[in-house]
């Protein structure tokens, strides 16, 4: 295992997107432990010995690595972008300039990305501006108490904090598409791992503290259990035999081969679970701007995450969201279609329609599997700790899954580097 990590550092080119990576992950941590001026520190470490309860601050605190109950420059985190991604891409199947702009191939995904930007801007001002007059002792709605985090308020440092906490944002944002393009990994993905990774260690203090050993002990079991499962599931795919017609161009002859077409289980990795997370946010987000006082009691009982009616809303989130996010990435039209103008076809069945029918049918199988493995692994720590009215750290399923699926995809990218170079790997 040394070995093959020093064969990391040994590739000038891997080792430069390595460094990167962590260059930005140690300037990410380092802004989200700046606060805002105007921010009372006394109420922050108030603010944060609450955020440790089920409370909707703690799942926003996951996400932005503890930077919201810091109130600190980057305490929105990257939550905006993941909204506003998810936003877009709901809208393309229903806005024909945005489909038409994802059929335009490179030109067309430059402009869905700048319109994501825009939008992600947009949605940070919002919740820079429910969030800065949620924390001036209005956060009912998202602690179940009042505290002042900014005792000097006025409108003018409040307009500041909101725009500073706007420009966190857009850092963020242009920091997790730097890691996407030089280094290592997927930029969002990374940076949330970075954050539910560092949880990890505290918040399994926190569940020995308020359940005992034992209770400790068996869910430290089932997420054992459950981590051999997911390096399992993510493993398994189906594959489709291809084979390509021979044909004669010249002296030549081209084609003939035979190759497949690997459908994985997990074939959206974490995607449908920080999407989940994000429509969760929604009301949230929607509990500080509106002041109707039905509405907020409704998100403190409803959307807490030890409450069983967020854990099915959750659940089944998660199942949609895979289907949803499957049948973008690899649409069967579109496959059927490549493979019959490339004089492919699957073997036994019949090119054009018959092959998109087919594809379908196995992918709507084995998301089925897929789903229901994604929305049980992320649910089941939390249903044991609700039993066990365990409320201090209540989003480990959806930590776990998130941290193993984002550090497996990572090193498979890590993996194709080195085998390039014709050195050994670290998956097998």
């Amino acid at each position: 295992m040394l070995s093959r990590l020093a064969n990391i550092f040994r590739v000038a080119d891997l080792r430069n997107k390595v460094v990167f990576t962590l260059a930005i992950i140690a300037l990410y941590t380092f802004g989200a432990n700046i606060p805002v001026p105007g921010v009372s520190w006394a109420a922050v470490q108030q603010l944060s010995g609450l955020s440790r309860s089920s409370s909707i601050a703690s799942f926003l605190n996951l996400f932005s690595g503890g930077a919201l109950s810091k109130m600190a420059i980057f305490g929105l985190g990257i939550m905006p972008y993941i909204t506003s991604s998810i936003i877009i891409q709901l809208l393309t199947g229903v806005i024909p300039k945005l489909a038409e702009w994802r059929d335009q191939g490179a030109v067309g995904q430059k402009r869905i990305t700048q319109t994501t930007r825009y939008l992600t801007v947009s949605l940070a001002l919002l919740q820079a501006t429910g969030l800065v007059y949620a924390f001036h002792g209005h956060d009912q709605a998202l602690l179940g108490t009042t505290i002042d985090l900014i005792p000097n308020y006025s409108v003018p440092l409040a307009a500041f904090m909101v725009l500073l906490l706007t420009a966190g944002t857009a850092m963020v944002m242009w920091l997790a598409e730097l890691i996407t393009q030089r280094g290592i990994g997927q930029g969002m993905s990374i940076l949330i791992f970075s954050n539910v990774v560092a949880a990890i260690p505290v918040g399994g203090r926190y569940v020995y503290e308020e359940g005992g050993a034992f209770k400790f002990g068996v869910i430290l079991a089932v997420s054992i259990a459950l981590l051999f499962v997911i390096v399992f599931m993510d493993q398994g795919q189906r594959r489709i035999p291809v084979t390509f017609a021979k044909r004669v161009v010249g002296r030549r002859t081209y084609g003939g081969s035979s190759t497949y077409i690997p459908l994985k289980v997990n074939q959206s990795g974490v995607i449908p679970i920080i999407f989940a997370s994000s429509v969760l946010y929604i009301p949230v987000l929607l509990s500080n701007i509106l002041p109707w006082q039905g509405f907020q009691r409704w998100v403190n009982t409803h959307l807490t995450p030890t409450s069983f009616f967020y854990i099915g809303v959750y659940f089944t989130l998660i199942v949609a969201f895979t289907f949803f996010y499957v049948f973008i990435a690899f649409d069967p039209y579109q496959q059927a279609d490549q493979i019959r103008k490339q004089g492919g076809f699957v073997p036994g069945i019949r090119p054009g329609p018959p092959t998109e029918q087919y594809f379908s049918k196995m992918l709507i199988r084995l998301t089925v599997v897929g789903a229901v493995f994604l929305a049980c692994v992320a649910v089941v720590p939390s249903i044991l700790m609700a039993l066990w009215h365990i409320n201090r750290f209540p989003y480990y399923g959806t930590t776990l899954l998130i941290a193993v699926g984002v550090a497996l995809e990572t090193m498979r990218q890590i993996d194709s580097q080195l085998m390039m170079r014709n050195y050994e790997g670290f998956l097998k």
